[in-house]
């Protein structure tokens, strides 16, 4: 039987976590991880809670050669919903000038025991791994969304989403080329409460 790990304090991981900031997407440059460091990224980004072990989540990676054409066809698609110059720009450039995509699809599996609304909540935690293991990695990331994460035709053509399945996030993930600006954090005692008794 394999040892337990005992936890003990990780204050430069705590540290890590307390500083954690996005990296603006387009900020974000070449070179993006290289394959065997995104399953790295991918493999700790699918250690999060899931109850039921249902694995909700579904990653699509996409790296340089591909990212061309999905631009395109978020182009495309933009303009088939009949989108404003601005956004049909923006969703394109997301693709365009990404150094590494990863799509990260809600897939919600059938359960008497699990709601629909628990396997979500994985999703999102999912979501946060990813960026946080591309930091931790060294690397920059953004969780980006958009008028096409939940466009079924877009997301099945391009990503190869089945049927119901939407992007939580669409990850950029390359390096940095700017001091990331720092911004107004929660304020601790407006968003928390202590029931002590």
């Amino acid at each position: 039987m394999p040892a337990i790990e005992t936890l003990r304090p990780r204050p430069e991981v705590l540290d890590f976590l307390l500083s954690r900031r996005s990296r603006p997407a387009r900020t974000l440059r070449s070179p993006a991880p290289d394959r065997a460091t995104l399953e790295t990224i991918l493999t700790a980004a699918a250690r999060s809670p899931d109850h039921g072990k249902l694995e909700p989540w579904r990653f699509v990676v996409v790296t340089s050669g591909a990212l061309p054409r999905l631009a395109a066809r978020a182009e495309a698609r933009a303009r088939d919903l009949s989108l404003p110059d601005e956004k049909v720009e923006k969703l394109r450039a997301m693709f365009a000038d990404a150094p590494a995509l990863i799509a990260v699809l809600a897939a919600p599996q059938p359960s008497d025991k699990i709601p629909e609304v628990e396997q979500i909540l994985s999703v999102g935690a999912a979501s946060l791994g990813l960026v946080n293991a591309a930091h931790a990695a060294g690397f920059g990331a953004n969780w980006l969304t958009g008028a096409l994460a939940a466009d079924e035709p877009f997301l099945q053509e391009a990503l190869g989403a089945e049927p119901g399945q939407w992007a939580a996030a669409f990850v950029v993930v390359g390096t940095e080329s700017a001091v990331p600006p720092e911004r107004p954090r929660p304020d601790l005692h407006r968003v928390a409460r202590w029931i002590e008794a």
